[in-house]
């Protein structure tokens, strides 16, 4: 008989253990052994599978834990004090495997030793490239001849589903090594940036605390070259608020009743800064007496229906809608996606591929959910194509559902952000929303008015995307061109402008996404950031934040309270371990789950970080978008094969070597900022 042929080993490793576990599911077929390794969240899933270029393999499926591998100086840098802050513009950097992580280092390569080809499984975007490029790392010291041609691939998937799982196991890509290096350059720069600009910082400004207040520690005072900008947004906002001067205007109202309906027509000219000219303008209409009807405009108009989900949009809309930070919202958004619920909820795309089976998504929502009508009325002929965006990054669909679950079956917050995106899902293969609106103005005098009215004939969209609102105005009576009529009341009215409100979370995501920084998957991280440096906090919408006299100015017109106090950071660089912009929120004050839409208010040592800095006139400030902007650019740049990332790292430490060069030549500046607005009264920081 002859000798039995040893069957073709496959090392499959995916990015953490749930899409493991998920993928050796669907491969095996049910037929998986389980074996533990070293660490208690890794496991082995031994199975066989007949892949179309190999045939029947023996294949072992495991995972990392995000990122493998973590980068510091060299320890002779530990010492703050023993080389300028400068010095780590170009310190060695050391790379390593922390301790708790170095099991599943040795259980990749002990697991490449016998196999002849690796599949990588992690996420198909920027930082699971280069989470990739670490597990094809180490696989190669286990096994070096893995390093041969066409010995190691990666899955291209976007969820999943079993389908969509079986045919990226089908069709293998390689790894690209471009978007690698981009991940490479920016773990460089901002360990390099951050650290230097972070020690200057502390030891800067940190004796001042010391000074002041005795032995109370002010701890670290951390910098991020996406942080600082993010906190810049909030404090200009605030300061526009704090220093915003009411001024009084004047506007004319005309209002006719017809037909037992009192029709309000607004003022072309809105309203006046000068009384004078407002007086004499209101007392020509009142001269002329009679009002003329100019126009009386009927068409159809529409609602759109909103475009296909990305990721910034999903944050947004979490906060605007389920009262959740972004943080949160990409927290649970994970968790849906590896359960398989929904697809990959990192993604800038929205535009929907042709050859995606829409109707067959619609098809799974008509099993439950209160949106199972809405989803068979598609089924039964109301489907419409999406609309389409102007993005699409070539790596994931925008996000949608994959699969129904029962929404009890789901937490709170799980339920909440999965009836989003289903939601989301159907109005966007819903028609649009149509009514018909008519426009009149009249002439009075030598000024026009307006008035206008909707009535809404067709829902349709707005039916299951019960986020939106579009309602019918009163019925406006028959007015026709040419009439004549004199007006019912016509009066002068003076009022006062009001200042902006606070930035919000969806507003600080917008100017993040508007101004490059960070990006979709790091813009929650940054702003959570900012919130657990202690330079910012948030409060329910309307609140009126607590100042250090407790003075009520804003809620009588006048200028708004003082920032909140702050008067220690925090220690360490922090940070969970695993990709950018990843981890988790932190229930607590001002973090997880929320009550309503949240707005910023920066601390006292936030707003005087970034007046300090935008004191010293430079063009480039550590608090404006443009660096981080232009480092983003750059990035994409290494994506896309047009610049190395010896180029970039070596030319953006450059210019920010530059920076820190001209802010220690005006430091003195920087300390003014942070007496002015933190050292005042130690009884009043008790509070």
């Amino acid at each position: 008989m002859p000798p039995r042929r040893q069957q073709t080993k496959v090392l499959c490793v995916a990015e953490k253990p749930s899409i493991a576990k998920a993928v050796a599911s669907h491969l095996g077929g049910g037929q998986v052994n389980t074996h533990n390794t070293g660490n208690r969240y890794v496991k082995n899933y031994v199975f066989q599978y007949n892949f179309p270029a190999w045939g029947e393999c023996e294949v072992t499926m495991t995972s990392v834990l995000g990122h493998l591998v973590s980068r510091d100086f060299e320890s002779r840098y530990n010492n703050w004090r023993a080389c300028d802050p400068s010095a780590l513009f170009e310190a060695p950097i050391q790379t390593y495997i922390q301790d708790d992580l170095k099991p599943i280092a040795e259980n990749i390569k002990s697991q490449a030793r016998f196999a002849k080809y690796l599949y990588i499984w992690t996420d198909c975007d920027r930082e699971g490239e280069n989470i990739g490029d670490e597990i094809r790392q180490e696989a190669l010291k286990g096994n070096a001849s893995l390093s041969q041609p066409n010995r190691i691939f990666r899955a291209r998937f976007s969820n999943i589903e079993r389908a969509h799982i079986i045919n990226a196991a089908c069709n293998p890509v390689t790894l690209d090594d471009a978007q690698a290096n981009a991940v490479y350059s920016r773990i460089e720069l901002d360990l390099r940036i951050g650290a230097c600009f972070t020690r200057n910082l502390t030891l800067s400004v940190q004796p001042l605390f010391h000074q002041h207040f005795g032995n109370r520690e002010q701890g670290l005072i951390s910098y991020g070259s996406c942080q600082f900008p993010t906190l810049g947004f909030v404090v200009e906002r605030y300061l526009r608020v704090r220093n915003f001067v009411p001024e009084t205007f004047w506007t004319i109202k005309v209002m006719h009743e017809k037909e037992d309906i009192k029709v309000n027509f607004r003022w072309a000219r809105n309203h006046l800064f000068d009384r004078m000219p407002a007086v004499i303008l209101f007392e020509r209409c009142l001269a002329a007496r009679i009002a003329r009807v100019t126009k009386v405009q009927t068409k159809p108009t529409s609602k759109w229906k909103p475009l296909p989900l990305t990721t910034v949009e999903l944050q947004k809309c979490g906060s605007r809608f389920l009262y959740m930070d972004s943080s949160r919202v990409m927290t649970v958004a994970e968790s849906l996606y590896t359960k398989g619920w929904i697809s990959y909820p990192r993604t800038e795309t929205d535009q929907f591929d042709g050859g995606m089976d829409l109707r067959a998504l619609v098809q799974k929502q008509t099993q439950g959910g209160p949106w199972a009508g809405l989803a068979q009325a598609l089924m039964n002929g109301g489907f419409s194509a999406p609309r389409n965006g102007r993005n699409n990054d070539k790596a994931h669909p925008p996000i949608h559902p994959v699969n129904f679950v029962e929404p009890t079956q789901l937490d709170a917050q799980e339920r909440s952000v999965y009836e989003f995106v289903v939601r989301r899902f159907l109005a966007c293969c819903s028609e649009d929303a149509r009514g018909s609106k008519t426009d009149i103005s009249i002439l009075y005098g030598t000024e026009t008015f307006n008035a206008s009215g909707l009535v809404v004939l067709a829902r349709n969209y707005l039916d299951v995307y019960k986020y939106d609102r579009w309602t019918s105005s009163q019925v406006l009576p028959d007015f026709q061109e040419g009439e004549v009529f004199e007006p019912t009341e016509a009066r002068i009215q003076d009022g006062k402008t009001s200042p902006p409100g606070y930035l919000t979370e969806p507003e600080l995501i917008a100017l993040m996404d508007a101004n490059g920084i960070g990006t979709d998957a790091t813009m929650a991280e940054h702003i959570l950031k900012i919130k657990e440096r202690n330079y910012a906090w948030v409060q329910p919408r309307g609140r009126r934040p607590q100042g250090n006299d407790g003075d009520d100015e804003a809620e009588s017109g006048g200028e708004a309270p003082p920032a909140a106090n702050a008067t220690r950071g925090r220690r360490g660089r922090g940070g969970a371990r695993g990709r950018g912009g990843r981890g988790g929120g932190v229930e607590g004050p001002g973090r997880g789950a929320t009550t309503g839409v949240q707005e910023f208010i920066p601390t006292t040592l936030g707003v005087a970080l970034v007046e300090g800095y935008e004191n010293m006139g430079f063009e480039i400030s550590l608090t404006k978008p443009f660096l981080r902007k232009e480092m983003e650019l750059k990035m994409k740049a290494i994506c896309d094969g047009q610049r190395t990332k010896a180029e970039v790292v070596h030319e953006t430490i450059e210019q920010y070597r530059d920076v820190y060069v001209r802010t220690q030549q005006r430091l003195n500046v920087l300390r003014d900022a942070v007496r002015k607005y933190c050292l005042g009264p130690i009884e009043a920081h008790n509070g």
